[in-house]
């Protein structure tokens, strides 16, 4: 089993943006330490709280500070962009740091109605996202559908692709294309067992990915005590109340947890059940079931706690499991799809 990471570069309660993004530095590195395959930055708009909108310009920056950890978008909200951009932005960074950027994909805009229209994007968009993703595969391919239109750079690059999504429609698309898929269980768990056994069951193997890889996110939270993590935890359920059911309030711990006892806030609850907590046994115990029951081939991992120190120390303490001795790394997804899938 594989650990990755998923980091939004959460600005923190009295921070500032540059402090979320030079914070998400000491993250990676320390996956990189503890043997994670793979880090990757959500593109979020209008959200003051998260500090990952421009993916591509993070990346490049904790790319210079790494060395070997793959890095990527989990993920680009395609709607938001022209393929042509997205395919130029990753084979720029894919030609800077070659055989380690990844490409995940979202049909979601990642954002509000109101500053959907401010990227001058609409609703409708969503609906061209597969044919946005042949065309943003054929530019990194170097097999434009686009007459006379290649990506430079990005032309011939094969930047991994990934299928992101929360729902069934991910899942068939992601089957359908021959592409790895990754569930956003982290937030969004309640199909998370339909999506897995549709993906599994209609995946088209292709040259470059002949079998399903499906990737299953989840909330992390660990210390080295059972009492500290459960701290950990009730203070990021806190801080999720406070986000969506009381933003211009101003609520003491006690007032927060009554909210969270609510029907609104049980509805919090149940957005985050997908959650390792505990000491880092308990964590390792608990993403050791979730695999098992999903027949995950990767566990993207979420830190979850509101300050920053207990999330790099939840990476340091839960570090990913060690190959077995005589085994090999497993290879990187492949991006080609058969052009004959059906939609």
């Amino acid at each position: 089993m594989e650990y990755s990471l998923l980091d939004v570069a959460l600005v923190g309660a009295e921070e500032n943006p540059a402090a979320a993004l030079h914070g998400a530095v000491p993250l990676a590195q320390a996956a990189e330490r503890g043997g994670y395959r793979r880090v990757w930055y959500a593109e979020h708009h209008n959200m003051p709280q998260i500090a990952s909108a421009a993916t591509s310009v993070l990346i490049a920056h904790v790319a210079a500070h790494t060395e070997r950890i793959r890095l990527g978008a989990g993920g680009v909200m395609l709607p938001n962009h022209a393929p042509l951009v997205i395919a130029e932005q990753f084979g720029t960074l894919a030609a800077l740091h070659p055989g380690r950027i990844d490409l995940g994909l979202g049909r979601a805009p990642g954002t509000d109605q109101n500053t959907l229209r401010a990227l001058r994007r609409t609703a409708q968009a969503a609906d061209d996202f597969p044919q946005d993703v042949l065309e943003l595969q054929g530019y990194l391919t170097g097999r434009s559908r686009v007459p006379g239109v290649r990506a430079t750079p990005g032309d011939g690059s094969n930047v991994p692709l990934y299928i992101l999504g929360s729902s069934l429609f991910g899942a068939r698309l992601a089957a359908a294309l021959g592409l790895p898929y990754a569930f956003a269980s982290h937030f969004a768990p309640a199909a998370l067992d339909a999506a897995a056994a549709t993906y599994r069951a209609e995946f088209q193997p292709t040259a470059q990915q002949p079998e399903p890889h499906l990737i299953v996110a989840a909330n992390l939270i660990a210390a080295e005590s059972e009492q500290e993590a459960d701290a950990q935890l009730q203070a990021a359920l806190r801080w999720r109340a406070r986000r969506f059911l009381a933003p211009d309030a101003r609520l003491t711990d006690a007032e927060l947890d009554a909210l969270l006892d609510a029907p609104a806030g049980r509805q919090i609850r149940s957005m985050t059940s997908c959650t390792a907590a505990g000491t880092p046994l308990q964590a390792h115990a608990y993403l050791a079931r979730l695999a098992a029951r999903t027949a995950a081939d990767e566990l993207i991992l979420s830190p979850a706690a509101p300050r920053r120190a207990d999330r790099l120390r939840a990476v340091e303490l839960v570090t990913a499991p060690a190959p077995p001795s005589g085994t090999t790394p497993a290879t990187t997804p492949g991006t080609r799809v058969s052009t004959s899938a059906v939609l």
